[in-house]
Order: C-alpha cells, then sequence, then structure tokens
C-alpha cells in the first residue's frame, strides 16, 4: 500500500501547526495560568488547611481567654521566645479543638492562636 504523498504547500502549514502548539502550551503553563490537576488538588489542600487553622484560631484564643489564670499565662506566653510560642499552647491544651477524637492539638493551629495571643 502507498502513502498518500503531501503537497509542497502543507509540510510548511503542519511545522507552523507543530511549533504553535508548543508555543501555545509553553506561555499557558509558564505566564497564562494553567496548571496540572496535581497542582490543582495540591492548592485546593492548601487553601483548605488555611480555611481551617483561620476558623479554629480563635476558638484556640477563646479557651486560653477563659482558662484559670489567663493574664498570668498570657504573659509567661509573651516572655517565651517565638518558636516556643507555639508549643506552650499546644501543651496547655488550648489548640486542641473540644469535641476531637485524636485528643492531639493541631500544630498549625497552635502556631495561629500563639501568634494571636502575642499581639494582645
Amino acid at each position: 500500500m502507498k502513502m498518500p504523498q503531501l503537497s509542497a504547500k502543507t509540510e510548511p502549514f503542519l511545522w507552523g501547526a507543530a511549533a504553535g502548539a508548543i508555543a501555545l502550551a509553553v506561555i499557558g503553563f509558564n505566564w497564562g495560568g494553567w496548571v496540572t490537576g496535581g497542582t490543582a488538588e495540591k492548592r485546593a489542600v492548601e487553601r483548605a488547611e488555611a480555611a481551617i487553622v483561620a476558623s479554629l484560631a480563635p476558638i484556640c484564643v477563646a479557651q486560653f481567654q477563659k482558662g484559670p489564670e489567663a493574664r498570668g499565662k498570657l504573659a509567661a506566653l509573651k516572655q517565651t521566645q517565638g518558636w516556643e510560642q507555639s508549643e506552650f499552647v499546644s501543651v496547655g491544651g488550648w489548640a486542641t479543638m473540644p469535641g476531637s477524637t485524636g485528643g492531639e492539638p493541631n500544630r498549625q493551629v497552635a502556631q495561629a492562636c500563639a501568634e494571636a495571643l502575642a499581639k494582645l
């Protein structure tokens, strides 16, 4: 079986189409904001986690403020180094949310809570 021959005008068209497709992909992924499915999933998870932390940090602050000797503990928190403050909140139990089954404090919530408390 003999393959059909392309006309001389068709070959430049096909090369141009291939170059255009490659250029479109490069421009789209680098500057056009296109992302792969994996990147989109990763960004969605990051945004969801950030939203959870943003909603739970005020609960942590409220638990801290309702606790006994809140003023003294706030002074002790402010005297610790920045990197120790989230550990202070975690150990105090304020980053453990009411009704949580694991009983483990959320590290990101503890960090956000410590930052909010340090500003008080």
